[in-house]
């Protein structure tokens, strides 16, 4: 039976399935239902947009781009958003995937906290930004319509998720704080630990190893 929230359909395929029910079991409420409002955040700007993504590929995205905050997610010391990218590229390469579209959502994943290039890129990668930065940060969320909202919210509540996210968001980054650098990342660690300085790009420049 179809998923169908504020007008937008969940796909129903088998590795949709699978992978709500791992997000759901292996994260959090919080990161659950985050992803799920990025997804539908996601597919309707899309549609204001005129964009056209593989809604699959998008759900998938959506589903995985927070998982490398969790464990056991997280098992390597790399950046959260490439942790999670790599767990959604595996699982769509062992669903039967092409290659292309693993990457796609890689990449989406991988991206979704980058600003100024998901928008230039792929359908899927630039909804699964746009989804994250609404969801987030409230960009484009006037422009979005308010039943539509309502009935998401309605399902997906947000709760208290301003501070139960940035929780969540410096949990997933505080015993690898060298892989914020250069990142927003670095500002969830400066605003929780006292005293945090992140390593600038310009100390990284006058630091190295060249003469002048």
């Amino acid at each position: 039976m179809s998923d169908v929230i504020a007008g937008v359909e969940v796909p129903d395929t088998a590795a949709v399935a699978e992978a709500t029910q791992r997000v759901r079991d292996d994260t959090s409420p919080l990161i659950y239902h985050h992803s799920r409002r990025v997804f539908f955040f996601g597919q309707l700007h899309a549609q204001r947009l005129g964009l056209e993504p593989d809604a699959e590929l998008l759900y998938l995205a959506a589903m995985f781009h927070d998982t490398g905050l969790m464990r056991p997610f997280s098992d390597e010391e790399q950046r959260f958003e490439v942790d999670g990218a790599d767990h959604g590229r595996a699982f769509l390469l062992e669903h039967g995937f092409s290659g292309a579209a693993a990457d796609t959502v890689w990449t989406a994943i991988a991206l979704h906290t980058t600003p100024g290039i998901p928008d230039r890129m792929g359908p899927e990668i630039a909804a699964t930004n746009l989804g994250v930065l609404t969801d987030v940060i409230g960009l484009g969320l006037g422009r979005l319509d308010a039943d539509q909202l309502e009935h998401i919210l309605a399902v997906h509540p947000r709760g208290d998720f301003k501070n139960e996210f940035l929780s969540a968001y410096f949990d997933g980054l505080k015993d690898r704080p060298n892989t914020t650098n250069g990142t927003v990342n670095s500002d969830v660690l400066e605003h929780f630990i006292p005293g945090f300085e992140r390593t600038t790009s310009v100390q990284r420049i006058l630091g190295s190893a060249w003469p002048s």
